[in-house]
């Protein structure tokens, strides 16, 4: 394959704004030229195309597997001609996914939200690139290099010594360095049925606990086809807050123990790059902001590389944890003040201060489990013993136990800061009491 450019020198030209002419032949050698919704960068040598309607281009490239299509940068007016051979359409999978997520911003962005919907990827090889004669404009001032901020970003990450300061410094890398001033981490919850927020940056809640179900919006997308996903012109098909309302409306639906997603309420551009160890998906980190097309291939290809030295970094520290036995329990404070009411519901472990909702699953088992043992005199506790405690029923294979505990310690600074979880060494904490604590059982 002859190229007088490589393809990712045109990849800007992808990102929307002009859209792309296709032409195309048919068996009886008459053309056809039309405007494609979208062209999907793939790899070096391959692009894929929306396929949204069977019509004549349809019928043309099934029987001639030959097309054109001309690219324009949407800033400098720069035009490329590819030349392109079609191979397979794709309905199912990452690239589908990736390309029926924009598809759907950009039809909420025209309004053709009912038209636009995306039957398949087509999947196109590039035989060759050339520029299309004419004028073009300066491309805008470069702005600070992007491979300086991903080292700095690099470079604090592997600085990180455990699990929270690793998640907090991950958006801190994110505001900081490549400035995104609205994130959000969230771990999967082993076997992988959801994931829950862990850390965030920028909003006025931080959501700390709010689930998302594989599958669901950009986000549970991301986790489950285990690739970037990037909407340019957010889609009311993938607004979070939508979801939750919508949910909130079905018969019988419990939304007590619902934390309410923590998104910007005019958000136009979300990207969310998921966190893999071999093939694993151990979370998702998602960023978003009010600005259409804030997010482009180049802040694409800067968070996949963060994400994945983060991905290497927990999988480090979840090795390194010292898991040895306490040697010994300091006896507990005597708590003053009113008495505390908690009451835990067995039916899906959710714990709830007085009458507000604080958490529940497998974060609201191991409280329940810490504070009945606190009040028979403990509070130093090792996360070996959690582990190795049937009633918890922890995963066999990853139970993301430490990410469990960074989100109940968060949750209790936020909701309930009479308890608190306070480090004493790797895989041990102590539990702290500042109030006299009242436990009762709920069972339903």
């Amino acid at each position: 394959m002859t190229h007088t450019v490589g393809l990712d020198q045109v990849r800007d030209c992808f990102e929307g704004g002009v859209p792309p002419i296709l032409a195309t032949c048919g068996a009886d050698g008459v053309p056809n030229i039309t405007l494609v919704s979208q062209i999907e960068y793939v790899d070096r040598s391959h692009v894929a195309l929306s396929f949204q309607f069977f019509n004549k281009t349809r019928e043309n490239i099934l029987a001639n597997p030959s097309a054109t299509v001309m690219v324009t940068h949407a800033q400098t007016a720069e035009a490329w001609r590819l030349r392109l051979h079609y191979l397979r359409t794709e309905s199912a999978g990452p690239l589908f996914e990736r390309m029926r997520a924009k598809l759907a911003g950009i039809a909420s962005q025209t309004g053709m939200s009912d038209v636009f919907r995306l039957l398949g990827s087509d999947l196109y090889r590039v035989a060759s690139i050339e520029r299309v004669p004419g004028r073009s404009l300066p491309p805008a001032p470069a702005g600070p290099p992007p491979l300086v901020a991903l080292r700095n970003g690099v470079e604090r990450l592997a600085a990180c010594a455990d699990l929270e300061r690793l998640f907090d410094e991950t958006l801190s890398v994110l505001q900081r360095e490549f400035d995104i001033g609205h994130s959000l981490l969230l771990i999967s919850d082993a076997p992988g049925a959801r994931l829950y927020a862990v850390a965030s940056r920028g909003f006025v809640d931080s959501g700390i606990g709010t689930e998302i179900a594989l599958g669901d919006g950009v986000i549970g997308v991301s986790a489950r086809e285990r690739t970037p996903i990037r909407i340019t012109h957010t889609s009311s098909e993938y607004a979070y807050v939508r979801a939750v309302r919508d949910s909130g409306r079905q018969p019988g639906h419990d939304t007590s123990t619902e934390i309410p997603f923590p998104g910007l309420p005019d958000a136009q551009s979300q990207l969310a790059v998921p966190l893999l160890d071999r093939g694993q998906c151990l979370g998702v980190l998602y960023v978003e902001s009010s600005r259409p097309s804030r997010f482009r291939y180049v802040e694409e290809d800067l968070l996949c590389v963060l994400a994945a030295q983060l991905s290497a970094r927990i999988a480090l520290l979840r090795l390194q944890e010292d898991d040895a036995l306490a040697t010994g329990s300091a006896p507990s404070p005597t708590p003053e003040g009113p008495p505390l009411q908690l009451r835990r519901f067995a039916e899906n472990d959710s714990v709830f201060v007085g009458d507000e909702y604080l958490i529940k699953g497998v974060a609201g088992a191991l409280l329940w489990k810490l504070l009945r043992d606190h009040a028979g005199g403990r509070r130093d506790f090792t996360t070996r013993e959690l582990r190795l405690d049937p009633n918890l029923r922890l995963p066999e294979i990853v139970d993301n136990l430490d990410t469990r505990l960074i989100l109940l310690t968060r949750r209790l600074a936020e909701r309930c800061p009479w308890i608190a979880l306070d480090k004493t060494g790797r895989g041990r904490f102590r539990l702290r009491v500042e109030r006299p604590l009242q436990l009762v059982e709920v069972s339903r």
